[in-house]
């Protein structure tokens, strides 16, 4: 090619010119999309599903492979698809089982992979039941489709489930119930397709907001998929708890609620108990003949008592089992409900909302309370970036944030563009926040050597990664108030308990256990 690169075999063909696969991303491109042309017409002439994948090493057969070889000419009415020239076949073999073993081999999966279709069915079959109509839940629905079908957008999507695609906007439910009837259709008509396969994984995935597709893999392997994840209702627990002492009217079954939580919270046998614990006399309340004035006197006390634990949650929650239960029953008293079910179902009513309430409804989750208060030019280059200015107008992130200082300074257009995207959702997420956000790391070649996040070097490679912090805030505040609508990676640290991590990725992916 016109750089000096080596290209993949692709030719112009159809309406594909020769200056549109004339650079190594193009030749990328249009291999996927010619590929997956190839792909469907084995289909039609009548390949079955065993026919293209190897499930006892993980990859496609040889006699795709031999396919691919032979080169392929799409239709002349597939205008996505280019030419693929032939190849040496035994070369194609073997560099293409070469690789494969390596990247099976350092993500630690198991070359034998013949258990993965059974694995799929059994962990998607009770998906629909468990459906909450929750933002990453539906999006793993409609990539599922997407993939089925081969679709490159989700319009296309939900074109293909409704009739009318205006009724995904007017009615969402509509949409929810065509998508869970797919799924629900999916499993029986599963023939093993390499397509289908991968849209079942893709589900699982963004399911359960994994990182990549072998992490998604060896979950499936280990069985290592909660049957209920309560910690997905965090946010919306500790968002309930900041609104709390405005809610607060001193009514005794609200005070009743504060103090059950409480109890829960510190492992207490008894209500005298926990009263001693806030620091209050039990025996002014049970007294032969109580003094109002005592009473009266106890009660402020208590109140006072248990708002400022109340406003110490967020940051002392260290979502224990027994934290949260404590906070689901304070909840059910609360709002008088007769169930922790049915609690429970409340609360993923209000992380729904949360998912997507706007900055001026009442719904947004205030932001986290610190414990301790302790000339640009148009557009950005390599050779234009200044250490000292915003990276957007007026914001509040310099190149100097970005690049450590200016250690790593970005390498091409591509990083820079990334950085400026970046800071956009960064600068989004401190206006929300109402707080200076602190940066720790955001740029670095792949190469670099990082005290932390290792498995992420790659994110910040492409200088859309950010490790941060917030003075007086602890990284869990930051991802609870982040995670119900941030689109992109969000985790947290549990060895640096102050840091968060947030990266611009189009998939919805959280992690809370890396160190």
């Amino acid at each position: 090619m016109p750089t000096g690169e080596t290209g993949l075999g692709i030719a112009p063909a159809n309406r594909i010119s020769l200056a549109a696969i004339n650079t190594w991303v193009d030749q990328v491109q249009y291999a996927a999309s010619t590929l997956r042309s190839l792909m469907n017409s084995l289909i039609a002439q009548g390949w079955q599903g065993i026919e293209f994948w190897n499930r006892e090493r993980g990859h496609y057969s040889d006699r795709v492979l031999r396919a691919i070889a032979n080169g392929y000419v799409a239709p002349p009415t597939d205008f996505t698809a280019a030419r693929l020239e032939r190849c040496d076949f035994n070369t194609l073999r073997q560099t293409y089982i070469s690789l494969t073993a390596k990247e099976i081999q350092a993500s630690g999966l198991p070359i034998n992979q013949a258990y993965l279709d059974q694995a799929l069915r059994s962990q998607i079959e009770h998906l629909p039941s468990q459906y909450l109509n929750l933002s990453h839940q539906r999006d793993a629905f409609l990539e599922l489709v997407r993939l089925w079908f081969g679709l490159d957008e989700w319009e296309g999507v939900i074109a293909k489930l409704l009739p009318d695609p205006i009724d995904a906007i007017v009615e969402p439910a509509s949409l929810d119930v065509a998508l869970i009837r797919f799924v629900q259709q999916a499993l029986p008509s599963y023939t093993g397709y390499p397509h289908q396969r991968e849209a079942l994984l893709r589900l699982v995935q963004r399911w359960h907001q994994l990182d990549t597709r072998e992490t998604t893999i060896l979950a499936l392997k280990q069985g290592s998929f909660p049957a209920s994840d309560l910690t997905a209702l965090d946010s919306a627990l500790i968002a309930f708890v900041q609104r709390l002492p405005r809610l607060y009217q001193g009514k005794g079954e609200q005070r009743n609620a504060l103090v059950e939580g409480f109890r829960l919270w510190q492992h207490l046998d008894s209500r005298p108990d926990a009263l001693v614990a806030l620091g209050v006399n039990p025996d002014v309340f049970s007294g032969a003949t109580p003094k109002l004035a005592e009473i009266a006197n106890s009660t402020a006390q208590t109140d006072r008592a248990l708002l400022d634990f109340v406003q110490r949650i967020p940051a002392i929650y260290t979502t224990a089992d027994h934290q949260r239960d404590a906070l689901i029953h304070l909840i059910q008293l609360w709002r008088n409900l007769p169930t922790q079910a049915q609690t429970i179902q409340s609360l993923f009513d209000d992380l729904r909302r949360l998912e997507t309430a706007r900055r001026d409804s009442p719904d947004v989750p205030l932001p986290p309370i610190p414990v301790l208060l302790s000339d640009r030019t148009p557009d950005w280059t390599p050779e234009t970036v200044q250490l000292h200015t915003p990276i957007l107008p007026n914001g509040s992130f310099t190149w100097a944030d970005a690049t450590w200082g200016g250690i790593y300074l970005p390498e091409n257009q591509r990083v820079v563009d990334a950085i400026a995207h970046m800071a956009e959702l960064a600068q989004l997420a401190r206006d929300c926040l109402s707080r200076p956000l602190s940066i720790v790391c955001w740029y670095c070649p792949a190469d670099a050597v990082l005290p932390i996040n290792p498995m992420f070097n790659h994110r910040h490679a492409l200088g859309d990664a950010i490790v941060l912090y917030c003075d007086g805030l602890t990284g869990n505040q930051l991802y609870w108030f982040l995670n119900p609508w941030w689109t992109g990676g969000l985790g947290h640290f549990p060895d640096y308990p102050y840091l968060c991590y947030i990266d611009a990725r189009y998939d919805r992916v959280r992690w809370r256990s890396l160190s």
